[in-house]
Formats: structure tokens, C-alpha cells, sequence
């Protein structure tokens, strides 16, 4: 049983991959958040700014099957060309995700992305592997795409990942109330320290989801 909270058609707005045409397959669920606003200061990662809960939201639900999810993705895909792409994300996709669906989006034809913290160990298969990393929790994945690290975080210093096995790193603004403070301070970062790329959420900046 999957259960998601929203699949639908967009840009990704994020990352090395922003504005490539996805289907976002949301699951519902996390490890280190529950989602609920009364559990936010308690939680491992306080800043979530993403509604996980349920699965109330468009196209979401409950899936008995690999193949019944991947019909439900496959369906969100709105051209006849073939360079279909699926974000996996949440919450955190990694408590969910499996070889089964893997293998039954493969088989749809998408290359298969996930977002995660980190966490969790990943099944083989998966072809673009985004790591989030946060403060206080054990990092798992060491190796993938791209790492991704919201910043500033206490007790996430960008030093701490230089040495892991990743592709390309990127510093993505806090977006809270110092929201401009902290793309200053990414900026700067950034110039002072090469190795990482910025990466602004642009579906907030042009109206997307």
C-alpha cells in the first residue's frame, strides 16, 4: 500500500534539474516531522514549508499496487513526449518508495528522481538522487546527484559535506521571515566558496506549485 498525498504536473523548480518538465508524486509521511503544526518545535526539521499529511490532496490517495500508482503517475503526464520524468518527494519518499514501483515506472518509461533527507536507505534503481541533509539527524545516503542543503541551518555547516560523493552541492535559502537575510548570506557563501551553486525555489517566484 502507497500512500500519497498529491501527484501533479509541473516544472521542477529546484535544483540542477530547475525547470525540467516533472510529475511530482508526493507520499505522505516523514521521520522527521509529523506534520502537524503542534509538533513543529519538538520536530528534527522545523522549517518544512510542505503540506504531507494525508492524502486528501489532487490525485492523491491510497494505491494497493506498484502498478496502480504508476498508472496514477503515468496519467499526470501531459505530452506524447517521451522524456518523462517523476520527482519522488514528500515528506520523505524513502519510507515508501520500493523496487516494486521502481521497476513498474520504469517500465512506464519515466526516469525516476527522488528528493530525501537522507536518511533512509535507498532500493537500487533510482536514477537522480537529491539529498537534503538536516541539522540533527543521521545522514545515510552519501553519495548521489546533488546535495542540497537548506542554509542556514544550526549545526549544518556546508564544510561538514565537502568531502561526500556527490555530482554537483547547492545552498538553497531558508525561506522563513529572514527569507532576504538568507539569500544574502547564500550569496555570499557561494562566492566565497566555489564548490557550491545556488538554488532558488523559482515555482515561488512565478506562480507555480
Amino acid at each position: 500500500m502507497y500512500q500519497v498525498k498529491e501527484i501533479f504536473y509541473t516544472l521542477q523548480g529546484e535544483g540542477a534539474r530547475t525547470g525540467r518538465p516533472s510529475v511530482f508524486c508526493r507520499f505522505t509521511g516523514c521521520n522527521l516531522w509529523s506534520g502537524l503544526e503542534k509538533d513543529r518545535n519538538d520536530a528534527v526539521c522545523k522549517f518544512c514549508d510542505t503540506d504531507f499529511v494525508g492524502t486528501n490532496g489532487t490525485g492523491g490517495g491510497k494505491f494497493k499496487t506498484a502498478r496502480e500508482l504508476s498508472e496514477a503517475i503515468d496519467a499526470k503526464w501531459k505530452n506524447t513526449n517521451p522524456n518523462k520524468y517523476v520527482v519522488c518527494t514528500g515528506g520523505e519518499p524513502a519510507l515508501q518508495i520500493d523496487k516494486e514501483l521502481i521497476d513498474a515506472l520504469h517500465k512506464k518509461g519515466f526516469e525516476i528522481a527522488i528528493e530525501t533527507n537522507g536518511t533512509i536507505a535507498l532500493p537500487i534503481g533510482i536514477d537522480w538522487i537529491t539529498v537534503s541533509p538536516k541539522s540533527d539527524s543521521i545522514l545515510r545516503i552519501v553519495k548521489g546527484n546533488e546535495l542540497k542543503l537548506v542554509y542556514p541551518q544550526n549545526d549544518a555547516n556546508p564544510q561538514d559535506f565537502y568531502d561526500l560523493n556527490f555530482d554537483q552541492f547547492y545552498l538553497q535559502p531558508l525561506d522563513n521571515e529572514l527569507k532576504s537575510e538568507n539569500t544574502q548570506k547564500t550569496i555570499q557563501y557561494c562566492l566565497e566558496n566555489p564548490k557550491w551553486k545556488i538554488s532558488l525555489q523559482t515555482h515561488k517566484y512565478i506562480g507555480i506549485r
